[in-house]
């Protein structure tokens, strides 16, 4: 038998629903045991197996000693009645484990691939074991296939997340670059927005990179490595950075330790409507110490959504971030307008200044001032860049100076 990993897990939703398939087979074709495999290219893995023995899921055998193996590579049919017949057969360690008749089809997913395969095999020659055999096997792997494939396309996504994230990671994190916030009354740069930024050829934002990071359980890794790049430029730039964070990631030790060793009078740290907060209790609790030495806390992306307007009741912020949805556009649109008058009136209720973001126009910035808007970043103004292009005014043709 092929050699027993250690104890398994309970089987997964899938895997039930592929041992069902694998109980059929044995008791259609009156199999010793039936099994699903993988095939990684040296080593196939039985992945669920149904059996008369007490053989456990899991179990492993290297993948050119296999019956499987010797019947993709033609030098075995896919239906062998009785092993004996065959010396190619004789050859392989099964033989000597007991088996003796033996059924295997590939298991093909829907781009083509060969995920591996899914076979039969007995414990005594089986004359009755026909081609017509093989055609219901064929139909009950094309079955496991529609199974596993969402597991598959799961782990492939993971695999290649993994491959681009952790040489980032290994480096020391994204790289990070600063976008000037602005006084909209006179246009003296008052901060700075810490902004990671991914390679070009990833072709995605980079809070999709977070996310995706979150899922093979990185986010927090790869968060903690951009506030230090943000961190970095604190030397080296006046006034403040403000720094976006995760409530996950502000609720881990790492998190928490490393905001506690910054000079926090000079951070604001951004929480995203977007990240949902389920214990506000907890937020507050964590975010106390913090803020009691002068750090301030930023509530982003107010006007895209609904959470925004909880996380304001719920932590009373020092700023609230203007999403740039509500913000392109407003100088000629008076619903734009409105919301953005009721934020500013909300900002002053709780005591809190009100940033602009994604300003591109003068028009816009002009018109994010008559409505009261503090602060301002966007196109207008800078892209992200290093600390060395930064200038300390930002003239407009509207601004008051």
């Amino acid at each position: 038998m092929p050699n027993e990993e250690s104890s398994m897990p309970e089987r997964s939703a899938a895997a039930r629903q592929v041992a069902e398939l694998l109980r059929t087979a044995r008791e259609s074709l009156g199999l010793g045991m039936a099994f699903l495999s993988r095939m990684d290219g040296t080593v196939q893995h039985l992945e669920v197996v149904e059996s008369d023995l007490p053989l456990p899921d899991g179990m492993t055998q290297v993948q050119e000693t296999s019956f499987c193996q010797a019947i993709m590579d033609g030098e075995l049919p896919p239906v062998i009645p009785d092993v004996t017949r065959f010396p190619a057969a004789m050859r392989l360690p099964a033989v000597e484990q007991g088996i003796r008749s033996f059924i295997s089809v590939p298991v093909q997913l829907h781009d083509g691939t060969v995920y591996g395969t899914f076979c039969g095999a007995g414990f005594a020659a089986d004359p009755q074991l026909t081609e017509r055999d093989r055609a219901l096997m064929t139909v009950l792997a094309h079955a496991a296939a529609l199974i596993i494939e969402p597991e598959v396309a799961r782990e492939r996504r993971h695999a290649g997340i993994t491959s681009r994230l952790r040489p980032i990671l290994d480096r020391g994190g994204p790289v990070v670059l600063l976008q000037p916030i602005v006084d909209l009354a006179n246009g003296r740069r008052v901060g700075t927005e810490a902004l990671s930024r991914f390679p070009q050829e990833w072709n995605r934002p980079p809070d999709e990179c977070f996310a995706e990071a979150a899922l093979i359980g990185e986010r927090e890794s790869l968060e903690i490595a951009a506030l230090r790049g943000a961190a970095a430029y604190l030397p080296d730039v006046s006034g403040y950075i403000a720094m976006n964070i995760s409530p996950a990631t502000l609720f881990t030790p790492e998190g928490v330790e490393f905001l506690a060793g910054l000079p926090l009078d000079r951070v604001v740290l951004e929480l995203s409507e977007h990240d949902p907060i389920d214990d506000y209790d907890h937020l507050r609790a964590v975010l106390a110490p913090l803020r009691a030495r002068g750090m301030r806390l930023a509530i982003d992306d107010a006007g895209a959504g609904f959470s925004s307007l909880r996380h304001i009741v719920a932590t009373a912020p020092d700023v609230i971030k203007l999403d740039r949805s509500i913000v392109a556009g407003v100088a000629g649109d008076p619903v734009l307008a409105v919301v953005v008058r009721s934020l500013v009136q909300l900002a002053g209720a709780v005591g809190a200044k009100t940033v602009a973001e994604g300003i591109e126009t003068e028009t816009d910035a002009d018109a994010l001032a008559g409505l009261g808007v503090d602060l301002g970043q966007g196109w207008l103004f800078d892209r992200a860049t290093t600390a060395a292009d930064l200038r300390d005014e930002y003239a407009r043709a509207g601004a008051v100076v």
